[in-house]
């Protein structure tokens, strides 16, 4: 094993608790996803240089896997670790969100296809199937022309969407990912696999009438922000609007409010930060830092590891204020953006 793949293994091993802490979906493993994304960035050169120079997209990549509830098992084809900007993301194919439709129970089942000019495709009222009828076979189907999906309810309903070509380059154009191909010639799924972001925007499109789950909100949600799959006047009120959720906070600070020692908190902290810093919510980061401060000083003032305590109390107690002027910076080049915007 090469230094640098040793080195990213360790971090995300390191990922375990904040992985753990997240966990929407119990049916997908640390050791199994830690094991797929370890084997994805050791085939691929660049994506491991890429990660050895933005550690923590690495980190936040491997976390969302847990938060999102998506596997990266390659033989199912549903999520991907890929190099992008300068930064490792966690990408969900078209499957991945119709796996998680199913999954978190929104629909029984979903199937999205490309249509061709050559194909015979006609609706059949809103309570059943469409009828499709194409040769696969074919050597020329001539050019796409639209997308649609359809999925069945649990109630036997029949939910289709259909969205012309031009409905769908028109999405395109107005992403950000299109306009830093456009602007900056930067590669982007949207030149890479054009039918599989396709065949996504009408899922985008459809879950919209389907049930609601936390699961698949999230996913898309992801997509549109972090994935730069989103319109960018969207992405950036979402990317303004987002913050931790209330439920990894609380799952963070009765983490540090139980530690037992001050190694332990020391861990909580560290660990925690990984979750929390990335969201840039300064309310979350303050509230954590606050906790742990507190917790800190219960510890320190136990007489049976004093010396012990007292080291790892301080470093505690500066660690958090070390990160003050970071995030501040943050949120201040955020708010700039918008003005500017």
């Amino acid at each position: 094993m090469s230094n640098a793949l040793q080195v990213i293994t360790n971090e995300i091993y390191g990922v375990r608790n904040s992985f753990e802490a997240v966990t929407v979906d119990r049916s997908i493993n640390f050791e199994r996803e830690a094991g797929f994304a370890i084997q994805i960035l050791s085939n691929n050169d660049y994506a491991l240089t890429v990660a050895m120079n933005n550690r923590q997209s690495v980190i936040d990549a491997v976390t969302n896997i847990s938060a999102i509830g998506i596997s990266l098992n390659p033989a199912k084809k549903l999520a991907y670790l890929v190099p992008r900007d300068k930064k490792i993301c966690l990408d969900i194919s078209y499957m991945g969100l119709l796996d998680l439709a199913i999954a978190s129970g929104s629909i029984m089942w979903g199937q999205a296809e490309l249509v061709y000019s050559a194909d015979d495709f006609r609706l059949n009222g809103f309570d059943k199937p469409p009828a499709h009828e194409r040769n696969p076979f074919a050597k020329d189907r001539g050019e796409v022309v639209g997308v649609y999906v359809v999925a069945k309810t649990h109630s036997g309903d029949y939910l289709t969407s259909t969205m012309t070509i031009d409905e769908v380059n028109d999405i395109r154009n107005r992403s950000s990912a299109w306009k830093a191909y456009l602007e900056k010639k930067k590669s982007c799924p949207w030149v890479t696999d054009p039918g599989e972001m396709a065949k996504k925007t009408v899922i985008k499109r459809a879950y919209k009438t389907w049930p609601k789950t936390d699961r698949l909100d999230k996913a898309i949600h992801f997509l549109n922000t972090d994935g730069e799959e989103g319109l960018e006047s969207i992405r950036q009120q979402n990317a303004a609007a987002a913050g931790c959720p209330e439920d990894v906070l609380s799952a963070w600070c009765a983490k540090a409010k139980t530690a037992p020692n001050a190694d332990a908190l020391s861990k909580v902290w560290t660990d925690g930060l990984a979750v929390i810093k990335p969201t840039k919510d300064m309310r979350a980061y303050n509230t954590f830092k606050e906790t742990v401060s507190v917790r800190g000083t219960e510890l320190k003032q136990k007489p049976a590891d004093a010396n012990t305590i007292d080291v790892r109390a301080k470093e505690v107690s500066r660690e958090p204020g070390s990160d003050d002027a970071d995030l501040q910076a943050d949120f201040q080049r955020q708010m700039a953006k918008e003005q500017a915007a």
